[in-house]
């Protein structure tokens, strides 16, 4: 999956996104997202990267707990037949819960 079937899923999902952050002040309400790249985990043969992997991370932030919305993310994911790992935090210090979904891309 390249860039721009990411972005593609993400415009889809509806929610506002950037990459890895929002600018200092420029952060909409919530809900909303933040995706990155955080590390690869490429497939070597023959001493070379044979095939490329990307793990890939979306975090959603919530100021409530809202399963309607996760949902809806989860149907546009399996819709585009993404495998993903979830799992959930609350953010004492920024009053948000963050959801995230771990992937390989």
């Amino acid at each position: 999956m390249n860039q721009e079937e990411i972005v593609s899923i993400l415009e889809e999902i509806g929610l506002p996104f950037a990459y890895d952050h929002f600018a200092e002040g420029e952060s909409p309400d919530p809900p909303f997202l933040v995706y990155l790249y955080p590390r690869s985990v490429h497939f070597a043969a023959d001493g070379i990267v044979y095939h490329k992997i990307n793990r890939l991370n979306i975090e959603v932030y919530t100021d409530i707990k809202n399963p309607e919305l996760e949902k809806n993310i989860e149907t546009v994911l399996n819709r585009h037949s993404v495998f993903y790992a979830k799992s959930e935090v609350w953010i004492e210090s920024e009053k948000l819960y963050e959801v995230l979904y771990e992937m390989e891309v």
